[in-house]
């Protein structure tokens, strides 16, 4: 996902997330840009809403939530479900 990112021109957003100062803030049309054009069509489905409407929650969200699977300013190794199911411990 990070690397997507930052491959997307959003490298200074990402690394903003994962230090320990301000999160900067993307957009939808942002993570449109970022994500895979199947990969948001299987997140919209999934979750029952437009593709549009799924990347401006995914822009909502993003920042905070890789703020808080990065607690020491590093990203951590494992996948993402495997940090998820840390986090929900």
């Amino acid at each position: 996902m990070m690397d997507m990112l930052t491959k997307s021109g959003l490298a200074d957003q990402a690394q903003s997330w994962i230090g320990s100062g301000d999160n900067q803030s993307v957009t939808g049309a942002q993570v449109r840009q970022a994500l895979p054009d199947d990969t948001l069509q299987k997140v919209a489905a999934d979750a029952g809403v437009t593709p549009e409407q799924a990347a401006d929650q995914i822009a909502r969200t993003l920042p905070q939530a890789v703020d808080r699977l990065t607690p020491n300013g590093e990203v951590p190794a494992g996948s993402l479900e495997d940090l998820v199911k840390q986090q929900n411990r």
